[in-house]
């Protein structure tokens, strides 16, 4: 499998304070990635990687088919948006990962998705 260039991704997170109980140890996130194809041919989205560390250094993966019960087929100059969410332990951690593709030609390539903060409003500077 190779890196390409032509999918890029964007991601935003968001502290849910209504579903946080940090007496608890328990700290809800949302994130919402775009993913950008911009290349000249179809892309699918096949499968997902995350890295979920934690401010304790705790680590946790997550891997398995699409995103958010699909597997969204992008076509150039089109973007796809999901939006889902992680518990963490602490109030602050990060996310990263990749995404598995496949372009139109068959190819089997991967999408690094940077790392991205998951932290509580107070500690973001």
């Amino acid at each position: 499998m190779l890196d390409s260039p032509r999918v890029c991704v964007q991601v935003q997170s968001i502290y849910i304070e209504s579903q946080s109980i940090p007496e608890e140890e328990r700290y809800v996130f949302s994130y919402t990635v775009t993913i950008r194809n911009l290349g000249r041919f179809n892309v699918k989205l096949l499968r997902r990687y995350w890295l979920i560390t934690n401010s304790n250094a705790r680590q946790i993966e997550v891997q398995g088919e699409g995103v958010v019960g699909e597997q969204p087929l992008i076509l150039p100059g089109n973007e796809f948006h999901y939006t889902s969410g992680a518990v963490l332990e602490t109030p602050l951690g990060t996310m990263e990962g990749h995404y598995e593709m496949v372009a139109e030609d068959g190819e089997i390539f991967r999408v690094p998705i940077p790392v991205f903060r998951l932290a509580i409003p107070t500690l973001i500077n």
